[in-house]
């Protein structure tokens, strides 16, 4: 990491070309007794009241420099705690140690089988998986001779994991470092003794696994009285052994491009795929319509054949109007004629009716409101095999049961895919409270705040400078997050160490901005190449 510690003073390039106009070394020694008037000196680096001679990284992916979808070598050495403890070194700062994977490849295995993919590369349109077997095997543990890790982040830990005895049997990546396997990661960090500690992104994870999911149900936000007494109570502990430390807030995680990337209305009307269906689609639709209209009038579904569309989502805050739907459809008499059209007989019109029902009984077209997560990309426009399979065994034909599968067209997205804005708001008002919580208790423990939840909103809007560069939350060409819309960059990860360690001067009274004791923007990448293994 370069930083400015050996250089006494800014405008060395001034000094060197000075130098080739003194007449002897005498001269030169005199010259550098005497800097530029115009030279800004930098003052000597001082720690302030804080002791970083043992310092421990307790927190979830962030902190183990979890970037483009896997942990892996590079990205671990580029992680913030690891940038901090080489700005910590110059302050009487001791060695750091990571649980270092075995490669640059990143993923998992469980004996031969890959239980983590390996990273994302760019490939020169988008993210792609690197075609390459991962080596880490989860079962070898890194603690068997006796090592001990002062980074302690691990992907995928809620604030309920960190005192949770007997996690590594969970978690494979604090299983790697664990000794016993019984010991939770509070008890972990506590028994190093650390001097000082970072505290980072507690409460993330209790709210992105239910984001992620779309809201889905299937990992439930951590409710505000569990996180309260759980961050209390870590923090408590920590702090009877190191009293010094920072603790970071919870961003607004549906800033990040994991949730604005792929937008509303993906559907192009030049596609060869969708273009032409789209005459066929709003027959289907029109016949619908109408009980859309008398119902409520925004689930009314018509694609464009001049503009993009939005796609077609299930929202399970609508009332349900299958039975609605059913019953009118079965009472018309022109439902016989409209499904002829698809060379089904007047007897199918109960099945058609049930099946239009029980489909669109609670869907609408999505709105710039609504949040289509990343994954949602390569789902979007593809037939649903499994409910062309379910519509072939109510009888319907092949080619017809496709035409009805279609994800986010005929087929409405499912709620995993789609964060509407009543979930948006569960994640928005959990976040606060955390963020309420984390806030209260630094201040009373008199530890640093990191804000990133201001960070990541400042750079999901104008962007956050990091010398040169202005960063930004863009997927791909952002600079800020990594390929895999979540987790940082390096570059991203050089500039939360450098918001550390402004947080750390104001609370501790060091200095390391101000004596140039800090990550440099160009020493950092915001992609690896493929051929890094």
């Amino acid at each position: 990491m370069k930083t400015l510690k050996n250089i006494k003073y800014i405008g060395l390039l001034a000094i060197a070309i000075g130098f080739t106009a003194c007449s002897d070394e005498s001269d030169f020694e005199e010259f550098l007794d005497q800097p530029p008037t115009d030279a800004a000196v930098l003052p000597s680096l001082t720690a302030g009241s804080a002791d970083f001679s043992n310092f421990v990284s307790l927190g979830a992916s962030f902190t183990s420099g979890f970037t483009d979808g896997a942990l892996f070598i590079a990205a671990q050495e580029n992680s913030f705690p690891n940038t901090l403890s080489k700005q910590f070194a110059n302050a009487n700062g001791g060695v750091f140690t990571q649980p270092l994977m075995n490669d640059n490849i990143g993923g998992l295995l469980f004996g031969t089988t890959v239980v983590a993919n390996p990273r994302l590369f760019f490939n020169g349109a988008g993210p792609s998986v690197l075609p390459a077997t991962p080596t880490t095997d989860i079962t070898v543990s890194l603690a068997a001779d006796g090592s001990i890790f002062k980074n302690v982040g691990v992907p995928g830990a809620k604030s309920t994991h960190i005192d949770f005895n007997g996690y590594a049997s969970l978690n494979p990546y604090f299983g790697r470092m664990a000794n016993p396997a019984s010991v939770s990661m509070l008890e972990y960090t506590i028994a190093q003794n650390p001097t000082f500690f970072t505290l980072s992104e507690i409460g993330g994870n209790d709210v992105l696994g239910y984001a992620t999911k779309g809201g889905d149900g299937t990992d439930p936000i951590t409710p505000t009285a569990t996180f309260d007494f759980v961050f209390n109570d870590m923090v408590n502990q920590l702090t009877a052994v190191c009293p010094n430390g920072v603790v970071t807030n919870v961003p607004y995680i549906t800033d990040l491009p994991h949730f604005t990337t792929v937008p509303h209305n993906p559907l192009d009307p030049t596609n060869p795929a969708f273009g032409p269906q789209i005459p066929l689609l709003n027959s289907i639709f029109g016949a619908l319509n109408p009980i859309f209209e008398a119902v409520d009038p925004a689930r009314a579904i018509i694609f464009s054949e001049t503009a993009a569309s939005a796609v077609v989502i299930r929202d399970e805050s609508l009332a349900d109007i299958s039975s609605i739907i059913i019953a009118q459809l079965n009472a018309s008499p022109t439902f016989p004629a409209f499904i002829a059209q698809f060379g089904l007989p007047a007897a199918a019109a109960p099945l058609v009716a049930n099946l239009l029902g029980t489909t669109y009984g609670q869907t609408r077209q999505a709105t710039a409101s609504d949040l289509l997560v990343l994954p949602s990309s390569s789902i979007i426009g593809t037939v649903n095999t499994a409910n062309v399979a379910i519509l072939m065994g109510q009888g319907l034909p092949q080619a017809l049961a496709g035409q009805f599968s279609v994800e986010g067209v005929s087929l409405p997205l499912e709620d995993k895919w789609v964060l509407i804005p009543t979930e948006q708001d569960e994640i928005k008002t959990a976040t606060d409270a955390y963020n309420a919580t984390i806030a209260s208790v630094a201040s009373a423990k008199g530890l640093a705040l990191v804000d990133l939840n201001d960070i990541l909103g400042q750079a999901s809007t104008v962007g956050v400078d990091f010398d040169s560069y202005n960063l930004t939350t863009d997927l791909v060409t952002g600079g800020l997050v990594s390929l895999d819309g979540i987790h940082l960059t390096a570059r991203g990860y050089g500039l939360m160490a450098n918001k550390f360690l402004e947080a750390i001067d104001a609370t501790y009274g060091s200095n390391f901005v101000a004596s140039g004791n800090v990550a440099i923007a160009e020493d950092f990448g915001v992609t690896y190449s493929p051929t890094l293994q």
